[in-house]
Order: C-alpha cells, then structure tokens, then sequence
C-alpha cells in the first residue's frame, strides 16, 4: 500500500470517528475526519483524496447529497457507512455512484479490506484513464485538466472560475442533463431562488467564449424547460 493514499472520512459520530481515524492512520492511511456534510464537501473540493468514507445521517448537508456532488466530481472510490439498514437507502446510495455500502456496527477488518479492495481496482483503474489529461473535441475545443487549461482551436480561452467550473462539470458528464438548480447548487454551493439567473448569464458567456451558438450547439446544448448538457464529440 502507498502511505501517502488519503482517505476523507465524513461522520459526525465523534467517537466512531475516532475510532475509524486511529485504525486506519495504524494501517498507514492519510485521514481526514470531517463532521458534517458541508465541511466534507469543501474538504474533498479543496484537497486530493483517493477513497471517501461517508455517512448517510450527517447535519447540514445529507450524506446522499454529498455522495452525488462527490460523483459529479471524481471517479474515487466512494464508500457509504451508515446504521441504516433499510434496502432502499443501500439501492438510492448505489445508484448515486457509490462503490460500497457498510452497515454499522461493522468491524475495522472489514473496513480495512474493502477500503484496500477498493483502491486496489482505482490504482489499475487510473493507470488505464486518460480523463486526467488533455480532452480533445471536434470542433477545435481541448481540455487539458493537468495543467487547468481550456483551448479553442489550440488557442488558451480566459475563462472565469465559475465558467470553468460549468464547462468541467458538464464535460466531465456527457449527455446528462443538468437543471439550472443543480449547476447553481454544485457550483455556486448555494441554495437556489426563484428568479436567480447566474447561471443562465454564465452559461450566455461561457457559449461566446466558445464560439458556441445556441440554436447549432457543438458543445453545450439548452434543454429547453429543464438545463443544460455537455454534447461535444471527442476527437479520434
């Protein structure tokens, strides 16, 4: 195992955090111990980790929300704890992306084992992806996510953060329709309001800077009454 491997753990038992914590830093893990839904969020969106432990009970920001805006984002292995037994919750957390569902009270050898399970199929996942590197899309747009660089016919594009933080998320989710809602929630990390239109405005200059018109769109399509999707093609 790799001892720089970091783990985020969001739960807000104080004591089975404790508990997780030591174990896995004895086993040489990185951790990191968040205690509500929120403070994961902005612990995963500012630092790299390689798996994420979270429960589904958590104050400010359910462990369901927190696992889809995880999935939206990476690709890491992502494991749900919770004392929730019930078949639903296991199959909406599943459904959500997750990779695992552990019931508590569990034991710290089967945590261990299927945490080392888990990074063990990512290392050989990851070292087959390309998702990392340079994207290229017919049409002349390039994204190369290494470096944090948007190119327009092998010209750099001056993007806000916010327009990059769209076109990342839509691109990193082909096809998939997004509400207006969704986009301001996942990237502005607010509540939506009747009448808000950042992301309408947003969108608007994002498509200029690509050249993108709205009604032959090559990469970001209106779904009329609902959002946005990414519909680029991939080069070669």
């Amino acid at each position: 195992m790799n001892e720089r491997e970091t783990i985020l753990l969001v739960e807000d038992d104080k004591e089975i955090a404790r508990i997780v914590c030591d174990h896995l830093r004895k086993e040489g893990y990185k951790v990191t111990w968040a205690s509500t839904g929120k403070e994961g969020w902005d612990d995963f969106k500012h630092d790299h980790y390689d798996l994420a432990l979270v429960d589904l009970m958590l104050p400010e920001m359910d462990g369901f929300t927190l696992c889809k805006r995880i999935r939206l984002e990476s690709d890491v292995p992502l494991l749900i704890v919770s004392a929730r037994h019930e078949d639903e919750n296991k199959i909406r957390g599943l459904d959500l992306g997750a990779d695992d569902y552990l019931t508590k009270p569990f034991s710290l050898v089967e945590l261990s084992a299927r945490i080392s399970s888990h990074l063990r199929r990512y290392r050989r996942y990851t070292k087959k992806d390309h998702h990392g590197s340079m994207l290229n899309f017919l049409h002349g747009l390039s994204i190369d996510y290494s470096k944090n660089v948007v190119y327009l016919n092998e010209e750099p594009l001056l993007l806000t953060s916010k327009e990059e933080d769209l076109l990342y998320l839509l691109a990193k989710n082909p096809f998939r329709t997004f509400t207006k809602s969704e986009l301001y929630e996942h990237i502005w990390q607010q509540d939506d309001m009747d009448g808000n239109n950042t992301v309408t405005v947003h969108i608007k200059s994002l498509r200029t800077k690509l050249q993108d018109e709205t009604r032959s769109a090559k990469f970001i399509q209106t779904v009329w009454g609902v959002g946005y999707r990414f519909i680029g093609e991939q080069a070669g």
